[in-house]
């Protein structure tokens, strides 16, 4: 049986689209999701609404863990058996350890993987296997695929407003004193993910309504620089509010292309329900 040429890897906190999920060659290892030491498969042993409802009634933040190395190990051995190599995008190396799972389990299974990290999480992830994809249907190599989709990620410009200080803090993910402030003063803090791929505080704003405009500035700035041919609107169980956000972003952006999805569990963990953020991609015009 002659190989395929290169499979897909992600991780779960990466968003997938129907299309992606009917692919047969994209294979997603699940983080987990560890409530009072017992360990949940991102998307597969808990929804994002079992996880909300579970937090909701526990009042407990639960914790995130990558996939084991032994785990990713395993599936490159199997794809080692189908393709001829791999290309793998997964989370922010600097959010998480699942990178260095992934380097591990490939130089276990002895199997040609090029490893991208996406500086990022959820849609953002998203569009760089959508764009490798593009580059394989065109005859670039997993190396070359790899060098491309790497120099890009710094493309990416994510937005978020939080649905839960107390879970971002008490996650880890956000100083003492930034908590303290934004609890007290009722602060609505804008999040971005950094071109190197960390958390910034990046902005503080007194309602999420000037939050949602200062949100709308911003693309407003690169759509005059870049050229934007889609936004995601990424949600924590709080649909309404994507719908209200996207005819914001239709009635100053007529004609670009807007996308609604729910992030993950793994995501929603950290950044809690009601999280509204936004992402997209600057391309060169």
């Amino acid at each position: 049986m002659t190989k395929k040429k290169i499979a897909w890897v992600t991780d779960s906190t990466a968003y997938m689209t129907k299309e992606l999920l009917e692919h047969p060659d994209v294979y997603v290892l699940p983080l987990a999701i560890i409530f009072d030491g017992q360990a949940f498969d991102d998307g597969i042993d808990l929804t994002t609404e079992e996880l909300y409802k579970r937090i909701r009634s526990e009042k407990e933040v639960p914790k995130t863990s990558q996939p084991s190395s032994g785990k990713f190990e395993e599936l490159y051995r199997k794809l080692k058996e189908d393709y001829d190599s791999a290309v793998a995008i997964h989370i922010s190396s600097k959010l998480s350890g699942t990178i260095d799972s992934s380097t591990s389990g490939k130089e276990m299974a002895g199997f040609d993987v090029e490893i991208v990290d996406s500086y990022s999480m959820s849609y953002a992830i998203t569009t760089l296997i959508q764009k490798g994809m593009v580059l394989a249907e065109q005859g670039k190599s997993a190396k070359e695929i790899q060098q491309q989709l790497q120099d890009g990620a710094k493309r990416s410009e994510n937005y978020i407003l939080l649905g839960s200080l107390q879970q971002f803090y008490k996650g880890g993910r956000m100083s003492g004193t930034s908590y303290l402030l934004g609890n007290i003063l009722q602060i609505k803090p804008i999040i971005r993910i950094t071109s190197q791929g960390e958390f910034e505080l990046f902005q503080k704003v007194r309602s999420e309504k000037k939050a949602i405009k200062r949100m709308l500035e911003l693309l407003a700035n690169a759509y005059e620089k870049s050229r934007i041919d889609q936004v995601q609107i990424m949600h924590g169980n709080v649909l309404d509010k994507a719908h209200q956000l996207k005819t914001k972003v239709k009635e100053q952006f007529p004609n670009l292309d807007i996308f609604i999805g729910e992030i993950s569990s793994s995501i929603g963990v950290h950044a809690g329900e009601g999280t509204v953020a936004m992402i997209w991609y600057n391309d060169d015009k």
